[in-house]
């Protein structure tokens, strides 16, 4: 196997092996809008389940914990990251950019039974782990109770 060198972070291939009938230019249009071309190293998540709750760990690269948000309201948890572009350093300028500076966030659904004291979250190297506890879901629609009726 060859290996191909990408031209600025872009793979020259990732488009020849995808599926031939499937449209998305548009949808990529808009991720670059709103990422340029590192949109495939933002926020990438997994999510666990365990028999008591679910564990999400979210890649975070070149983020300080500092920069890192996570707000939960209405049942859905929403982590946002800011990264603001570093100033010119004296004495020199930068003739090419790599970093990502900018803001990004993504929501999860949750679900209203969950309190923000139940959700617990740790930042290192660079990875955001939280942790959040399976909660039973109230019905939607309160049961009706029969009164019995003798006769």
């Amino acid at each position: 196997m060859m290996l191909v060198p990408s031209i600025f972070g872009k793979d020259m291939f990732d488009d020849f092996f995808g599926f031939p009938f499937y449209d998305d230019k548009d949808f990529k249009k808009m991720e670059k809008k709103l990422y340029g071309h590192r949109e495939k190293n933002l926020m990438k998540t997994d999510v666990k389940e365990h028999e008591t709750g679910y564990e999400l760990e979210m890649d975070l690269p070149g983020f300080k914990k500092d920069e890192v948000k996570v707000a939960l309201e209405n049942g859905y948890l929403t982590v946002s990251a800011a990264k603001e572009a570093e100033q010119e350093k004296e004495g020199g300028k930068y003739i090419r950019r790599e970093r990502y500076s900018g803001a990004c966030q993504r929501t999860f659904y949750i679900g209203e039974e969950v309190q923000q004291e139940d959700i617990k979250g740790e930042f290192k190297h660079g990875i955001l782990k939280l942790t959040i506890p399976k909660k039973e879901q109230k019905p939607a629609v309160e049961e009706k109770h029969y009164i019995s009726i003798e006769g």
